[in-house]
């Protein structure tokens, strides 16, 4: 159902990310490598960060997912409240192909997302069907994966001194996502792992 819906409909995962602080986020770049003549001797080393000292703003972000289409959209906000919520969910039924007939909203069971003004909001928009998921099942919103890769594009290895900076890389990370978007894929990424040596409880093979 994730990744092919049912005809004229939509699933859309829907989620908070936060609360994100105004500070220096760590990066990937690797400054210490070992020599090629001596390949064992020490691993590669990680680029240092700086003591940053206080948290100068905060905010949650807001997004929605498809994984059928990889179609991904933002919103940031100061506060996670039902007010914004309700708010946020306006936006992404806009958002959303106006064809759909039906929306399927994969979200948790946050106090936040059952409140009477979500109800008051279902009802006003009928083509809307929640779907929560099971306590202790975050892996079934596939929006969590996708926060990994936001994450990666917009906040790793930069320092930001306030939340309106976090607001302007999301926006611009979420529309270079969605400018080399692709559909949500099953399994886990193939990583590289070097072939186990023969042992005792392993027969080499025989020629």
């Amino acid at each position: 159902m994730y990744t092919q819906p049912p005809v004229d409909s939509v699933v859309v995962c829907l989620d908070e990310m936060g609360p994100e602080a105004a500070k220096s986020w760590p990066g990937q770049r690797l400054v210490v490598t070992a020599p090629v003549e001596e390949p064992i001797l020490r691993p590669a080393g990680r680029a240092r960060q700086e003591i940053d000292y206080g948290r100068r703003e905060k905010g949650y972000i807001f997004g929605a997912f498809q994984p059928a289409t990889g179609d991904a959209f933002t919103a940031p906000y100061t506060r996670r409240t039902i007010a914004n919520w309700v708010d946020f969910l306006a936006q992404v039924d806009a958002w959303l192909p106006t064809k759909a007939t039906r929306v399927y909203a994969i979200l948790d069971n946050l106090s936040t997302h059952r409140a009477v003004d979500v109800l008051l909001f279902s009802l006003a928009h009928p083509r809307w069907e929640f779907v929560f998921q099971p306590t202790y099942a975050a892996y079934l919103n596939l929006i969590e994966p996708w926060w990994k890769i936001l994450r990666s594009l917009a906040l790793k290895g930069h320092r930001f001194a306030s939340w309106a900076e976090i607001c302007q890389a999301v926006e611009q990370a979420t529309r270079y996502w969605n400018a080399h978007k692709h559909p949500f894929v099953w399994g886990r990424r193939r990583r590289h792992h070097p072939r186990r040596p023969p042992g005792i409880a392993l027969q080499p093979a025989v020629a």
